[in-house]
């Protein structure tokens, strides 16, 4: 079942297409102004639409859920002024990473896997995105990297829609990474101490890439981001995770799903476009 964004929004026509890629229908009035009930069959349609509340929320400086934010606060290990600025030991920082990575076998994800999934940066690049998905899935541990095949094509499509691209720089750029880096032979999912312990794999990206915001897309992902926030938090139904700013190590962090699951669940991509609205919000925020 397609969805419908109100087309009140003002959208430009890469968020028309990237909508249109969603399967998102754009809804028109028939007619605007002082006229416009004369020419409408009855009542414009009521549609209850996340879009607009998330782009209200990010307005009016609120969420659907809580009351209003205060703007994001952003880690002080670095002055704002050289985010982004490349520092020479970049590569090695990131090469280092990768072997850490590579060989890591701190818990039983590690049996029996064919290869880490972790993409290293040929350069050091700083990346106002953080995209982190679900533990990796036979495509990904087959590429050796994040968000492959439909699913990637699909993320790609979304972040262009809000400017940004995973080979991107600065406000322009994403870092694309799984919230685990290892899929087992016996595929099952990760337990919560083995998403803490690959948490650290997590936090030493974050000091590299230096994001201003983290997209947290899907179950697991949410669950290791916001377990800092209590147990229970991390256990609500997924659905209560979305709409509202989490933290995590100051950074604020957007729930949403996971593009694989939008594949399957039509009627979910209006609602990630909301949550991609509220994160796109806070990034501008950020900036100021």
């Amino acid at each position: 079942m397609n969805r419908q964004a109100p087309s009140g929004l003002a959208l430009d026509a890469r968020q028309r297409a990237m909508l249109q890629e969603m399967q998102v229908r754009v809804w028109t009035p028939l007619a605007t102004g002082p006229d416009a009930g004369a020419h409408a069959p009855g009542a414009a349609p009521a549609v209850a639409s996340a879009v607009a509340r998330a782009t209200a929320s990010t307005r009016n400086d609120s969420t659907p859920v809580r009351p209003p934010l205060a703007l994001p606060t952003l880690p002080t290990s670095e002055p704002a002024g050289e985010r982004g600025t490349p520092r020479p030991d970049g590569a090695t920082d990131w090469q280092e990473l990768q072997r850490a990575v590579s060989e890591c076998a701190a818990c039983g994800l590690c049996a029996g896997r064919k290869a880490a999934v972790f993409q290293t940066e040929a350069v050091h690049r700083q990346a106002d995105w953080l995209v982190v998905g679900e533990p990796p899935d036979e495509n990904e541990e087959r590429a050796g990297a994040p968000f492959v095949a439909q699913a990637g094509q699909l993320l790609d499509a979304m972040l262009r829609s809000v400017g940004v691209a995973r080979d991107g720089m600065g406000s322009a750029g994403a870092r694309l990474s799984n919230v685990v880096k290892c899929r087992p032979a016996k595929v099952r999912n990760p337990q919560p101490d083995e998403l803490a312990l690959c948490a650290t794999h997590l936090q030493r990206e974050i000091a590299l890439v230096q994001p201003r915001l983290i997209l947290a897309m899907g179950r697991f992902a949410a669950q290791s981001l916001l377990e800092a926030g209590g147990p229970d938090l991390a256990a609500q139904p997924f659905d209560r995770l979305r709409g509202q700013v989490h933290r995590y190590q100051g950074l604020p962090v957007v729930v949403t799903y996971h593009p694989v699951h939008l594949l399957r669940m039509q009627e979910n991509k209006a609602k990630a476009w909301a949550d991609l609205c509220l994160a796109q919000g806070l990034a501008r925020r950020s900036e100021t």
